[in-house]
């Protein structure tokens, strides 16, 4: 009979796997509502052993943001091949799938973090490290998706209304996300669709205004399949468009 030998860990692996496992922890559970303890146990060390590697549950739950922002600014990664409304599409999949596994972590993250304490005492206030931190975090988060779309517009020097545009609808985005956590009453499949054609919406009013805008809004639809999102939106809005007409009279 054999006995299983458990493999001491290097100081960076370590340190991986209790992010990981905070990560999870914090995905599932308010930050807040997570101990040192809790964290210990999960990656099967002792507590004095976690604070070795961090400072505090702060500096751990720092760590922890910065890969789950890492993570989801990949989730607008995404190839330039096919329709925009196509690839758009795609990105709210992942993008929505990250806030459906992580629905606390992310509603901590965008919100500006939990009121954690450097080791269990008196909680971080506003204006802190920690909050500057959080912002930071967020804040690549937010670059990253507006420089994955303008790449998708192939764009490099936006107008302000284009730059209104796209960062109008991540804010959108977030927001739509955080409210949709509140109980998951749209079904997602539908939300993401529903955040395309918000793209498309914040596009046409500003083309309404600009020539820019509108160039660029026709380029997009000149591409779109008949079976695309973006004409899904058209052929919606046609349905509208008597009545409207009517009620206008």
């Amino acid at each position: 009979m054999t006995t299983g030998v458990r493999r001491r860990m290097g100081v960076e692996e370590r340190r991986q796997q209790l992010i990981g496992v905070a990560l999870d922890l914090f995905s599932h559970r308010s930050p807040d509502d997570v101990s040192i303890d809790e964290i210990a146990a999960a990656a099967g060390i002792s507590r004095p052993l976690v604070y070795h590697y961090f400072p505090g549950k702060l500096s751990l739950y720092e760590a922890a943001l910065r890969r789950a922002a890492e993570e989801l600014a990949e989730r607008f990664v995404e190839p330039h091949e096919g329709p925009l409304g196509a690839r758009l599409l795609r990105v709210t999949g992942r993008f929505l799938s990250f806030v459906d596994e992580h629905g606390p972590g992310f509603s901590a993250l965008m919100r500006g973090g939990p009121a954690v304490s450097a080791g269990g005492g008196c909680a971080v206030r506003p204006g802190t490290a920690s909050a500057s931190t959080t912002n930071a975090l967020i804040d690549s988060v937010r670059q990253a998706a507006y420089d994955q779309i303008l790449a998708h517009l192939k764009v490099t020097g936006p107008s302000a209304r284009l730059e209104l545009v796209v960062r109008s609808w991540i804010s959108l985005a977030e927001s739509t996300a955080l409210l949709w956590l509140d109980g998951r009453r749209v079904p997602r499949a539908e939300l993401e669709l529903q955040l395309v054609h918000d793209f498309a919406a914040l596009t046409a009013v500003s083309a309404a205004y600009d020539e820019e805008m509108a160039a660029l809004l026709r380029g997009i639809l000149a591409e779109e399949p008949a079976d695309g999102p973006f004409a899904d939106l058209v052929g919606r809005l046609l349905t509208l468009a008597p009545q409207a007409a009517d009620d206008l009279r």
